[in-house]
């Protein structure tokens, strides 16, 4: 397996701000990733579906990747969202990412067609012998339309160098227990699913990436840091106390939920791009009552 940083804890994603005219605000990006970084985030991971990756053209996701990258400065690790539609314009992303100094790619595949086992398999394969540093594989049929199933992400695993570690987002606890099972614990896994976090350390999950760090970091390395001493019931306490912030931010659907949260927090980073909307007054009300009760 390629050699890669411990990526463990709380690895947060940025969302992109953007300015009044609709660009990525690069200056904005800096701020949000230094308050990240300086809150105690294990990670950054820029580039994912709460970064906009979807709606930005290929000059402004370079920009995103050099910008995260030179605020971090080797502080924590980098993992960059390199996904796109096709293996080609992924590819390309991937290197970039690998210049610019990122720490391990994260890919979700993405398609219009339904891909066959052997299609996800080969678009792994292809980006992994085109880099040299790892690949995180991002499971999100929510997103993606694409589910890749246990023993697919374990073969994976065991046959291409450069995937080392799965992010699992379907929220099905089962998942994480199956690639556990079927690599004895070898195959590090990290929960994407906000909502599934509590189950998610107790079978095992190496770390959470999660937005949430953006608008309350310390509940996050509260938990994290209570699960790691195995004292459950402080983190049951946490997570009881976080769950409804949770569950809001990913209904609302992140970019939306957590730029306004910036907004009510007096660090706003712009609205989401279009088609996205930004939050409706209902939803400022409530994520306003959440932000206070936690």
């Amino acid at each position: 397996m390629a050699d890669h940083k411990d990526i463990h804890g709380i690895l947060a994603y940025p969302v992109t701000p953007f300015t009044a005219e609709g660009g990525v605000d690069t200056g904005g990006l800096a701020a949000l990733v230094e308050r990240l970084v300086e809150t105690g985030a294990h990670g950054i991971v820029p580039l994912g579906s709460t970064g906009e990756s979807a709606y930005l053209t290929e000059p402004e996701f370079d920009a995103v990747i050099d910008t995260t990258i030179g605020v971090v400065n080797g502080r924590v690790p980098v993992i960059i969202g390199a996904s796109d539609l096709t293996t080609a314009n992924t590819v390309r992303r991937a290197r970039y990412a690998q210049r610019a100094g990122a720490d391990a790619v994260m890919i979700l595949p993405i398609s219009y067609w339904k891909l066959s086992e052997r299609e996800i398999a080969q678009h792994y394969a292809t980006v992994g012998a085109a880099i040299d540093i790892p690949i995180m594989v991002y499971n999100n049929p929510a997103t993606s339309g694409i589910d890749m199933l246990p023993e697919l992400l374990v073969r994976m695993f065991n046959e291409i160098d450069n995937v080392t570690m799965v992010k699992e987002s379907t929220g099905d606890i089962t998942r994480m227990e199956r690639m556990s099972e079927l690599t004895d614990g070898q195959l590090p896994f990290y929960n994407g699913s906000n909502p599934m976090i509590l189950k998610a350390f107790k079978a095992g999950a190496k770390g959470w990436c999660t937005a949430a760090p953006n608008l309350l970091p310390q509940p996050c390395l509260d938990l994290y840091a209570a699960a790691q001493a195995g004292d459950w019931t402080k983190a049951e306490a946490i997570y009881t106390e976080f769950k409804p912030f949770l569950e809001f931010i990913v209904a609302g659907g992140l970019p939306t939920t957590i730029k306004g949260g910036l907004e009510l927090l007096g660090q706003g980073v712009g609205d989401p791009r279009p088609p996205l909307l930004p939050l409706d007054d209902t939803g400022r009300d409530e994520l306003r009552r959440l932000l206070a009760a936690v």
